[in-house]
């Protein structure tokens, strides 16, 4: 499997839900994880209308599965500043690591990747390095080794 961690954002200037889901949908189009940026946009909605995304620790999860996405992928995106983002501890939004899944996958490498990404999430250590670091590479390897099988 190739990797699933297509690219680190740094310093992003999204200021809520809506212009980070757009400027990933736009990254999505960009490093030829999908071919439709408003279908994998229509799908981060339609996730985010189900129930919002944001976790604990200044962290959000979305999540798009659509026809429209080619290839299983993640991208992470920390945020220049907290942005506006509805979580379980009511806290802002720091950093998204965001997972798209072509839609015949989703009951499959979806919840696979969902749940351990989530499980990644409830370790500080993590998180930690997530928030912290200015490395692509060492917030890569962290993930992939996270979401390995």
């Amino acid at each position: 499997m190739s990797k699933l961690v297509k690219k680190v954002f740094f310093d992003n200037s999204a200021k809520n839900t809506a212009e980070a889901i757009e400027f990933l949908s736009e990254k999505a189009v960009e490093l030829g994880i999908a071919e439709d940026k408003d279908a994998v946009l229509a799908a981060f909605n339609e996730r985010e209308a189900q129930g919002a995304t944001g976790m604990t620790g200044g962290f959000a999860l979305p999540h798009a599965k659509s026809e429209a996405i080619e290839e299983a992928a993640i991208i992470v995106v920390k945020f220049a500043g907290d942005i506006e983002w509805k979580s379980l501890d009511g806290s802002d939004i720091k950093a998204a690591i965001a997972i798209f899944v072509p839609g015949g996958e989703a009951g499959t490498t979806h919840l696979r990747i969902l749940s351990k990404t989530a499980a990644m999430l409830m370790q500080p250590a993590f998180c930690e390095l997530v928030l912290d670091s200015d490395s692509e590479e060492e917030i890569t390897a962290a993930i992939e080794e996270g979401v390995a099988e």
